[in-house]
């Protein structure tokens, strides 16, 4: 069962405190003036707190547009990790 994408969309604009109809599959990591730094770590918290994932480096570095990180939490969705 993969998560909604409507509800990863206002997740993400939650997390980086950017009005919803600013985040689509394709925005950027550099549209997005809050996910810098402490974004990230935001980003970073959020998906331990939300979703029981913690993130590898190489996973933060994949993470370069918001349909990356629903493609990444879809694939964890479904395929669980230990």
């Amino acid at each position: 069962m993969t998560k909604a994408t409507d509800e990863i969309l206002a997740w993400v604009a939650e997390i980086f405190e950017t009005p919803l109809e600013k985040i689509r599959l394709e925005t950027k990591r550099e549209d997005i003036e809050a996910w810098d730094s402490l974004g990230i770590l935001t980003l970073i918290a959020r998906m331990d707190e939300d979703f029981h994932i913690l993130l590898t480096d190489e996973e933060i570095q994949r993470l370069r547009s918001v349909g990356d990180i629903v493609d990444f939490l879809n694939q964890r969705d479904e395929n669980p990790g230990p």
